[in-house]
């Protein structure tokens, strides 16, 4: 990839490529609607209680609040237009390092 084509990933991304991702859902604030399932269902599932929760590398439902799981670099994209997209604003993308929002209600 030339070094152009990297800082146009860069900027399609919003984050640089050495800076891991996680992402946690905030039940509270879940309405059910499963878009982020529909976006990214490698890492969202709605449970029989009819909300949303994130998904391990595994594929295992993580119930436990505020449980995060890693983002992988392919389903970048698909994850932060879930948390764009999802009407409860419960989706939270953040920087692993520094626990920054980079995408979701609370992000800059």
């Amino acid at each position: 990839m030339s070094e152009q084509n990297a800082k146009s990933a860069d900027q399609d991304t919003g984050t640089e490529p050495d800076k891991e991702l996680e992402v946690w859902i905030d039940q509270d604030l879940c309405t059910g609607d499963g878009i982020c399932a529909q976006y990214a269902p490698e890492v969202f599932e709605l449970d029989i209680d009819g909300l949303a929760y994130v998904k391990s590398a595994d594929d295992e439902l993580l119930q436990d609040p505020g449980a995060t799981t890693r983002v992988p670099l392919p389903l970048l994209r698909d994850v932060a237009d879930s948390a764009k997209e999802c009407p409860g604003d419960c989706i939270h993308v953040r920087r692993v390092a520094d626990k920054t929002e980079v995408y979701g209600p609370d992000a800059p």
